[in-house]
């Protein structure tokens, strides 16, 4: 295909795979797009093995990586598990125990032993570097950071390497910031999106940044809500030059997804998603449950900022979905994921390369019937 990202990348086709799943990344882009790796929640060592089996599966074909390095994060280099989680309120884990209890969950032992380290996957500044230096070891063709700017050595060290570098925006304003740092990709999610995502539609936000870098050679990928090829070739015809996709992954045969929150993905239409700083202390959309519901309610504390939310709501929903996973009703009805208003079009269970065929034949008919409309 013709697109400025196709010729950046060395991919045939410009869709982006963004999955925790290695073996997503790989299928993605032995299909002809690019699979990347979130690496959030990897530690240096972690990210080595992944990437190495990455390495060793997809015959050379570009991949990606994705970070989670925010710019404003209430956790230094400094901090330790027992530090951080010594500044949770005990009211935030009280109430997420009384909200386990309702639904006949036994979490008097639920924030025992949980693991030290940052929150939620993610990096301060250090931290970050330790994982750039991993990510940059490997053969990779893209790097981004999911939250604010990539921090300078992302920048620098992509420049040098040939690699390019990627941020998720999701405001004109920040799109301009992202640019004049010197970012190869803008990601422009919209507020659809499943995780941290912004207030403004994926159908406003498209061409709102595309006017306002038109002046610059920055490439940009739509996302938010995208699971059909259609969305895509509508997206391009607004400027964009390909696509970002996350949640439509998540229903794939190869995705390391809880198969209770694969079903309900399945059965979900597009109103079943919450956007909630409930989960991150930032604003992310996901699946709505009785634990949405819960932290929603007026009797909720505030929500706490980023990362000390996570220290909340993780430990808690790991045992939800364990539980649910074994059958328990209670957990079941808890059972939440991050996915994107998407998931209305994810009705069933594929394999990957099968995902990545049919977006195809969907942007081709899309662009079919856009020429139609056209005079001889």
């Amino acid at each position: 295909m013709k697109s400025p990202v196709c010729e950046l990348l060395g991919i045939e086709f410009p869709l982006v795979a963004f999955t925790h799943c290695r073996d997503v990344v790989v299928e993605v882009s032995k299909a002809g797009g690019m699979g990347v790796l979130g690496a959030a929640g990897f530690s240096p060592e972690q990210l080595e093995i992944e990437l190495n089996w990455i390495d060793e599966h997809i015959d050379g074909r570009p991949y990606g990586v994705d970070l989670i390095a925010p710019t404003s994060l209430a956790a230094s280099d400094d901090d330790t598990g027992e530090s951080l989680r010594a500044r949770v309120p005990d009211e935030h884990r009280d109430y997420a125990i009384n909200v386990l209890a309702q639904h006949d969950i036994d979490a008097g032992d639920v924030y025992e032993g949980s693991r030290t380290g940052v929150a939620g996957g993610f990096l301060t500044e250090n931290k970050a570097t330790n994982i750039i230096d991993v990510a940059f070891s490997h053969p990779i063709k893209l790097i981004a950071n999911a939250l604010g700017v990539p921090p300078r050595y992302m920048l620098e060290m992509g420049k040098e390497r040939g690699v390019a570098t990627a941020a998720l925006v999701g405001a004109k304003e920040h799109a301009t910031k992202q640019v004049e740092a010197g970012v190869d990709i803008l990601v422009v999610a919209g507020t659809e999106a499943g995780g941290h995502c912004g207030e403004v539609s994926t159908l406003v936000l498209v061409p709102e940044v595309v006017d306002a870098v038109k002046d610059s050679d920055v490439c940009i990928l739509a996302a938010g809500g995208i699971v059909r090829g259609r969305q895509m070739a509508a997206c391009m015809a607004m400027g964009a030059h390909g696509a970002w996709t996350g949640s439509m992954w998540l229903t794939t045969t190869e995705a390391e997804t809880s198969p209770v929150v694969k079903e309900k993905y399945t059965q979900a239409s597009s109103r079943h998603t919450v956007r909630s700083k409930y989960r991150t202390g930032k604003y992310s959309r996901q699946l709505r449950s009785a634990w949405t519901d819960a932290w929603e309610s007026e009797e909720a504390p505030e929500s706490l900022p980023m990362p000390l939310m996570s220290l909340v709501s993780e430990p808690a929903l790991r045992r939800v979905t364990k539980l649910a996973e074994g059958g328990h009703q209670g957990a079941r009805s808890l059972a939440t994921f991050f996915v994107g208003q998407g998931v209305g079009l994810m009705n069933e269970i594929q394999d990957s390369r099968t995902v990545v065929r049919e977006f195809m034949e969907d942007y081709l008919e899309a662009t079919d019937r856009l020429a139609a409309t056209l005079d001889d």
